[in-house]
């Protein structure tokens, strides 16, 4: 099969480390070329409404709204236990939240939120990497933060308010899907089917020889030191991202029914 994809990602570790083999070609593609785009959470989860990638992440709790776009891809999903995005404040601060920074209108991280924290009604979407020095300023009472974030921001003058994966799963007894992997429809089951076979062995190379993408992430990462990054795929990138399975389904069903 050859075909070429449009493919969008984002710049964050855990996507970088899954998409190395293949960005970079070092497994067997079949045929597959990928355009490859990177892009801030909501702006992948904007396209994927617009249908423009052929491939691409997205925030899990959009499914619902894209399905007659896309489908879901066994492999490449950010899903887990402890790894669920993190409500901060600045130290010392004790008055209610009530605006809050949030990475995106349609992230997982904003609904959950609205799931779990329905009092907190002022919300604003901000990148999300200019969220932890946003609260830090004082032009929030709060927010929510994502990818490498939740390994940072600590060292600035904030402190944790609650752990939303956490929540997730005291609350459902399943682990959090954050991100996933979908493919067009209008490409056909065979390509799709195709896609995701690449994607599962491309992370499979990426646990075998998780030195080999270093650089490669490097090029991407917010955080450039090698700690943040280890912790970073160690959190995000575990067996559901190789497969799904029962658990992982029932999970993502979970979020988005």
């Amino acid at each position: 099969m050859s075909r070429r994809l449009r493919l969008s990602i984002s710049p964050c570790p855990n996507d970088t480390f899954m998409f190395d083999a293949i960005v970079n070609r070092r497994i067997d593609l079949e045929g597959l070329e990928f355009d490859v785009e990177y892009h801030d959470i909501e702006q992948l989860n904007e396209q994927a409404l617009a249908r423009r990638a052929d491939v691409t992440k997205c925030s899990t709790v959009i499914l619902s709204a894209i399905s007659d776009k896309y489908a879901l891809l066994d492999s490449g999903s950010a899903l887990g236990r402890g790894n669920g995005p993190l409500l901060v404040r600045r130290k010392g601060d004790s008055a209610p939240l009530r605006h809050i920074a949030v990475p995106g209108v349609h992230t997982t991280a904003n609904a959950l939120v609205c799931k779990l924290f329905p009092e907190i009604e002022q919300r604003t979407p901000r990148l999300f990497s200019e969220i932890a020095e946003a609260v830090e300023r004082g032009e929030f009472d709060g927010g929510v933060l994502i990818h490498e974030g939740r390994f940072v921001y600590a060292a600035r003058n904030l402190e944790l308010v609650a752990d939303l994966g956490l929540e997730w799963e005291r609350r459902m007894s399943l682990p959090l899907p954050l991100g996933s992997i979908v493919v067009a429809r209008d490409l056909g089951d065979e390509l799709a089917e195709c896609v995701d076979r690449v994607l599962r062995r491309s992370i499979e190379y990426a646990f075998a020889h998780p030195e080999v993408s270093r650089e490669y992430i490097k090029q991407h990462a917010r955080e450039l030191d090698d700690e943040v990054i280890s912790k970073h795929i160690a959190l995000f990138v575990n067996e559901f991202s190789l497969s799904l399975g029962e658990e992982g389904r029932r999970a993502v069903e979970a979020l988005i029914g």
